[in-house]
């Protein structure tokens, strides 16, 4: 018979769902792995590894090059929310951090060393973001307020990506993340939860199949009595919808509001427990959305030639989260 070795109780689990994203997610693994090394209280930081049906030998790689990660290989695709919910279920740490695997924390581990004294010190924080940055240093829109019917509309007319274009828009307007901050809702590319509130009111709603489930579980923390918060201190590198469209591209979005799903475009966004209960899909979203995808097909013959593939593969990822959207909604209204 054999006596197993226990564990000493691991303070900070890291999560990262994975779908072939093989060079991405050995960058976020090696600066996790880089950070452990270099701080005393991370020494039993715990990563887990959901490999979502991958195809590009990610998981093989991994298990390789980084024997110290806990691996869980989904064996038919479920969508990012839900290889994530499989991974935060799996994860043994008090806090839990959902990282995209298009990110890369910066440093030398003191930002995850300052995660963990924020949730140690404010017994209230329930959920909390890092401060995002594009890999040339511009921040990105790491949290913010609650969400409005305007404040949807906009975010779904791309209407922010053009204001972003301005000149000193970004000075009158600067992407929030950049300094600590109460918000309603953090964006779960960097997302740390307490173990309680995950009791308390998760997992993640895998009804939502592209964005939203983090802005979901954030409303419904708050609504439960914990805060959620930006902390400054741990900057992240994020790849933004990388994870989306394939490894080494980057869409440059201001809002940075929710994370991607492994199919789609920045569409198909569910409105949350607004105006209508959680997962319903506004009207006006779907709408937007469709003005959007068709000012893509038209613009297609002013990009320039080397830039044309890729305009074309997301163009086709909007016209896909449309038709989902579409038929959500359609499956919505025949219910009784």
């Amino acid at each position: 018979m054999s006596v197993g070795v226990s564990q000493p109780p691991r303070s900070l689990s890291v999560v990262v769902p994975s779908r072939n994203t093989r060079q991405l997610t050995l960058a976020c693994l090696a600066a996790l792995a880089a950070a452990a090394a270099a701080r005393p209280e991370l020494a039993t930081l715990e990563v887990v590894l959901v490999d979502d049906a991958g195809e590009d030998g990610t998981a093989e790689t991994v298990a390789a090059r980084h024997p110290e990660v806990r691996l869980v290989r989904l064996e038919r695709q479920g969508g990012f929310t839900h290889a994530a919910n499989r991974g935060l279920a799996a994860a043994a740490g008090s806090v839990l951090l959902l990282l995209n695997s298009d990110t890369e924390v910066k440093g030398d581990g003191s930002g995850l060393a300052a995660l963990l004294l924020r949730f140690a010190t404010e017994p209230r924080l329930g959920i909390a973001g890092a401060a995002l940055r594009y890999p040339d240093g511009t921040p990105q829109w790491s949290g913010g307020g609650a969400p409005t019917a305007a404040w949807l509309f906009a975010l779904a007319s791309g209407l922010p990506e053009l204001l972003a274009r301005m000149p000193l828009y970004r000075r009158l307007r600067p992407a929030s993340g950049t300094r600590a901050a109460e918000v309603a809702w953090v964006t779960g590319a960097a997302m740390a939860i307490r173990r309680a509130v995950w009791n308390e009111v998760g997992p993640l709603d895998e009804t939502f199949h592209f964005y939203a489930q983090d802005l979901d579980l954030c409303l419904r923390a708050r609504e439960a009595g914990w805060t959620v918060a930006v902390v400054p201190e741990l900057e992240v590198i994020h790849h933004h919808g990388a994870t989306i469209r394939g490894e080494g591209g980057r869409e440059k979005a201001p809002d940075g509001s929710s994370t991607g799903s492994y199919t789609g475009g920045r569409t198909g966004r569910g409105a949350g427990r607004r105006g209508g209960g959680r997962g319903a899909v506004h009207p006006e979203l779907l709408w937007t959305d469709l003005l959007r995808w068709a000012h893509k097909q038209g613009g297609e013959p002013l990009v320039p030639a080397a830039e044309r593939d890729h305009y074309r593969a997301e163009s086709a990822a909007y016209g896909r989260a449309v038709a989902a959207v579409a038929a959500m909604r359609a499956e919505r209204a025949a219910r009784p």
